[in-house]
């Protein structure tokens, strides 16, 4: 049997990166899977789910959108009978805007996605999970969240609020059986971060990638996508109300030169 037999699971942001790597793992271990994503990589996500041999109903939706989010979280239960666990991966970056450049505009939408998409997905998986006495929630926050130097600023900020957000909640939810976690990557290969590795390979500096981290390596979506899996099981039903850094290392420290001590 697999670690998430039987289980039935949201992920957002599912149409390419972490969210399209955590589907084909959250499936191969037994997961029957809503994919969400506003893109229509979704759509390509759940072929390759279904091309080996998992279950999955792909849905276009924005994860920012409270309608949309009332409307797969119940197509879920209708679809599936349950929700034992929802992971709230969609995200954008913001790009690195100078502070001054900055607009309302760009905040709120950076904030409508990373941190009131979260947001949407607890407050309408919380009726049923706590009516079953079971759930697990796991949000992407990210190592901006938790240190400067890593982002921009609304990006920075949304995945703080996060954070805080997860903590927070963990509390709401005393007594309900139901556990809360976020997952804080750090500089991982995917499409959102491709403009950083595109930039590198330009410059004939990509073996520096992830320099700053002890493995001295960016990290893949798959390895993000294994926390995931932990956090959504049984496994970790004693891990709750936590800000997880999937990162090399890279907040383990202060700022190091790389020379040994």
């Amino acid at each position: 049997m697999g670690r998430l037999e039987g289980k039935s699971v949201i992920i957002t942001g599912a149409g390419s990166g972490i969210g399209r790597a955590a589907s084909l793992l959250f499936t191969k271990e037994g997961a029957k899977l809503i994919a969400v994503d506003r893109s229509d990589g979704v759509n390509e996500t759940a072929k390759l789910v279904r091309d080996a041999g998992g279950t999955v109903e792909a849905v276009v939706a924005d994860a920012g959108s409270e309608s949309d989010v009332k409307a797969f979280i119940a197509k879920a239960v209708a679809t599936y009978g349950k929700l034992d666990a929802i992971w709230a991966n969609a995200g954008v970056s913001g790009g690195l805007v100078p502070l001054a450049d900055q607009t309302v505009e760009h905040w709120q939408e950076v904030l409508r996605v990373n941190l009131i998409g979260p947001f949407l997905a607890i407050k309408h998986s919380i009726p049923h999970m706590t009516k079953q006495g079971f759930g697990s929630i796991v949000c992407t926050a990210s190592v901006a969240g938790l240190k400067s130097g890593a982002s921009g600023h609304p990006y920075g900020a949304s995945k703080a609020g996060v954070i805080s957000l997860v903590q927070t909640t963990a509390y709401s939810l005393s007594g309900t059986g139901v556990r809360i976690n976020a997952i804080c990557p750090g500089l991982i290969e995917t499409g959102m971060t491709k403009p950083v590795f595109d930039r590198a390979k330009e410059r004939g500096t990509a073996d520096k990638i992830g320099q700053l981290n002890p493995l001295k390596r960016a990290g893949q979506p798959h390895e993000l996508a294994a926390m995931g899996l932990f956090l959504a099981s049984d496994e970790a039903s004693y891990v709750n109300g936590q800000a997880i850094p999937v990162d090399g290392g890279l907040t383990a420290s202060m700022p190091y030169t790389g020379k040994p001590i």
